[in-house]
């Protein structure tokens, strides 16, 4: 059961030092596709599309001066980025985690929190995405 079918998931919005670049960290590291490259209010506005979920990637505004966030940390027993506020956003990987973590690495990709077993025995990691960015990979 939907808990309010009237609200429908949109997007995850990022604020990037170089857009251009952001997004195609996006397509190169995990196959995502450019839907728009557009501007507004000043900045470019970069659409991303990945595992059915959207990503708008924009640049900075005019007036605005955007601090870098804080990366993520491990800590006894889970990581997190120490602030209030959004700490990543997660994919469910349904294929050979092992694997695509190595493929990853291979294309230069950074896991501030390696590959290891999770709470119930799944395995998730954390990748390093531009601009402090944390995503988090779980295998299904």
């Amino acid at each position: 059961m939907v808990s309010n079918p009237a609200l429908v998931f949109d997007h995850v919005h990022i604020i990037a030092e170089d857009p251009h670049a952001s997004a195609r960290w996006y397509v190169d590291m995990f196959g995502a596709t450019i839907a728009a490259d557009t501007v507004a209010r000043g900045a470019p506005q970069i659409f991303v599309e990945l595992g059915g979920t959207n990503i708008l990637i924009r640049g900075r505004r005019p007036g605005e001066d955007p601090s870098p966030g804080n990366p993520i940390q491990g800590y006894a027993d889970f990581s997190s980025h120490n602030r209030w506020g959004t700490d990543h956003f997660g994919f469910l990987y349904r294929g050979d985690l092992t694997a695509f973590v190595a493929e990853l690495a291979g294309k230069g990709a950074t896991f501030p929190v390696p590959l290891k077993q999770g709470v119930g025995g799944s395995l998730l990691c954390y990748v390093a995405a531009p601009d402090g960015v944390s995503i988090e990979l779980m295998q299904c």
